[in-house]
C-alpha cells in the first residue's frame, strides 16, 4: 500500500488518531448483544464481532508481529479466523462462514482488542516510519469497517421479521422537497483526476490515500452536464409508479435478468404499507422522506433510473471535476454511534455524504498503477475486476475518510451498503 504523502503524522498524534478510530469501533457494538454480533446475514456481510476481531489482527499482524520484537501473538489460531483474503498470510475461515464463529466471544474479542491497544501505544512512541505508517492505514483500514459494520448490521436486523431498531430514532422534522436538478456545465477537455503520491498536504486525510487513488493521471472530457444533487426518495416513488421496474428498456441485460430472478420491486428495505412507502433502518421502519436521497439500490437499478429519466450515469473522471471544488469533510457523515440515515440537504450542491454514488465507470486500475510489495499489496488491486466505482461516501462514512480522489467499488448487484445516484448528461 502506498501512502507516500509527505512524512508521516507524529508518535503523539498518530496515537490519538489510532485510540479515537478504535473507540468509536467499540462504540457502535456496545447496543448489541453477543448474538447480535455473531450473527452473519449473508455472505457479503460480516458479523460485527469479525469486524472488530479483523481490524485488530491487522494491527496485530502488520505492525506488532512484524515490527516489536519479542511481541507473542494474543491467540496463535487468531489469524486463521481474522485473516480476510491476504493470501500471502495463509490459510483462513471461508468468508460465507464466518458467521459459525460463535466463540471467541463479543467479550473476548474486547479483551483481545483491549490487549492490542495497549501494546500500539507503548510501542509506537519507537516504531520506525515505515511502521507508523501502516498504523495510519490500519486507521483508515479500520473506518472502511466501521462503515461495514454499520451496513452489514442493518441487513442483519432486516431479516429479523420483528425488524428491531437497533438505537432510538430522532424525532423526524418535515423538510420541504428540493427543486427541479440544476445541471453544472462543464465544456470538456483535458483534467487530471487521482492522487500524486509524491505531493504533500496537511493533515492525515489530506496526507493520506489508498493506492488505487493514483497516479494522478490526465482524462479526457467530453462537454457534459452534472446534476448538483442526488435523486430523492420521491423522484425514485415517481420512477416506480411509472413502471420503471417493469420495463425492459430501461435495463441492461444484466439488470434486467437480476431484477427477474430477485423480483426487484423497489430498493432494498423498502415495503409498502397502507399504500405508503416506508423503509427500514437501524432506528427501526418509518416513512420514507420523499426529500432524503434515494438510498440501497444497485449500478442495475441506478443507470435503469438514469435510462428513465433521460440521463446517464456520470464518469468518475467527470465526477472528481466537478467535486473537486467541494469540502470532503462537509456533508452528512458518521460522526458517533447512533443511527444513520441519508436527509435532505438545505441549499447548494453537495458532492460528499448521504449516499455513495454510482459512477458509470468499471473499476480498473489507473495508468501506471502498481500495488505495494508485501501483503498489503493485495489491499486493492486484487478487486479491479468486474465492479463499478462509487465517490463520495455517505452517512455511515467517518467523517475525514473520503476525498475528491477515493474511489470505492461493488458488483453491480449490490445494494446493502448506502448506494445512490447523481445524474450526468451529455452537451
Amino acid at each position: 500500500m502506498r501512502t507516500r504523502l509527505g512524512s508521516s503524522p507524529s508518535p503523539e498524534a498518530l496515537g490519538q488518531r489510532l485510540a479515537a478510530v478504535r473507540a468509536l469501533s467499540v462504540a457502535l457494538v456496545a447496543p448489541l448483544s453477543d448474538a447480535d454480533a455473531s450473527v452473519q446475514s449473508m455472505p457479503d456481510a460480516s458479523p460485527a464481532k469479525w469486524h472488530l476481531a479483523h481490524t485488530t489482527w491487522f494491527f496485530e499482524t502488520f505492525v506488532l508481529r512484524d515490527f516489536v520484537p519479542r511481541y507473542a501473538l494474543y491467540d496463535e489460531r487468531f489469524p486463521f479466523l481474522f485473516n480476510s483474503y491476504y493470501e500471502a498470510e495463509g490459510s483462513r475461515q471461508a468468508r460465507d462462514r464466518r458467521g459459525v464463529i460463535t466463540r471467541p466471544s463479543l467479550d473476548a474479542v474486547l479483551a483481545y482488542r483491549a490487549h492490542v491497544d495497549a501494546a500500539l501505544a507503548a510501542a509506537l512512541p519507537d516504531l520506525p516510519e515505515a511502521a507508523r505508517e501502516l498504523v495510519r492505514l490500519g486507521c483508515h483500514h479500520e473506518e472502511q469497517h466501521q462503515e461495514l459494520l454499520l451496513t452489514d448490521l442493518l441487513h442483519l436486523m432486516a431479516q429479523n421479521p420483528i425488524e428491531p431498531a437497533v438505537w432510538p430514532g430522532a424525532p423526524k422534522v418535515p423538510v420541504a422537497m428540493p427543486g427541479p436538478i440544476a445541471w453544472i456545465e462543464h465544456p470538456g477537455g483535458v483534467v487530471e483526476i487521482g492522487r500524486d503520491f509524491t505531493f504533500s498536504q496537511a493533515g492525515d486525510s489530506g496526507n493520506f490515500a489508498f493506492d488505487c487513488e493514483g497516479p494522478r493521471h490526465q482524462a479526457l472530457l467530453t462537454p457534459h452536464a452534472i446534476a448538483d444533487r442526488t435523486i430523492t426518495n420521491g423522484e425514485w416513488a415517481a420512477f416506480i409508479a411509472d413502471g420503471g421496474y417493469a420495463d425492459p428498456r430501461h435495463w441492461l441485460s444484466d439488470g434486467w435478468a437480476w431484477v427477474q430472478a430477485q423480483g426487484v420491486e423497489a430498493p432494498l428495505y423498502w415495503e409498502q404499507q397502507r399504500g405508503a412507502w416506508t423503509r427500514f433502518g437501524l432506528d427501526g421502519r418509518r416513512p420514507i422522506d420523499p426529500a432524503a436521497p434515494v438510498t440501497h439500490v444497485s449500478f442495475f437499478e441506478a443507470d435503469a433510473f438514469a435510462s428513465w429519466a433521460g440521463a446517464r450515469l456520470p464518469t468518475e473522471a467527470e465526477w472528481e471535476a466537478a467535486a473537486g471544488a467541494h469540502d470532503p469533510d462537509g456533508g452528512n457523515q458518521l460522526d458517533a454511534a447512533g443511527p444513520v440515515e441519508p436527509r435532505p440537504s438545505p441549499g447548494g450542491p453537495a458532492f460528499f455524504g448521504d449516499v455513495w454514488e454510482w459512477t458509470g465507470s468499471a473499476y480498473r486500475p489507473y495508468p501506471g498503477f502498481q500495488p505495494a510489495a508485501g501483503a498489503v499489496g493485495e489491499y486493492n488491486g486484487k478487486f479491479m475486476s468486474g465492479q463499478f466505482v462509487l465517490r463520495g461516501g455517505s452517512c455511515a462514512t467517518p467523517r475525514g475518510h473520503v476525498r475528491a480522489s477515493y474511489r470505492n467499488f461493488f458488483y453491480p448487484h449490490q445494494r446493502w451498503q448506502f448506494t445512490g445516484v447523481r445524474l450526468a448528461r451529455d452537451i
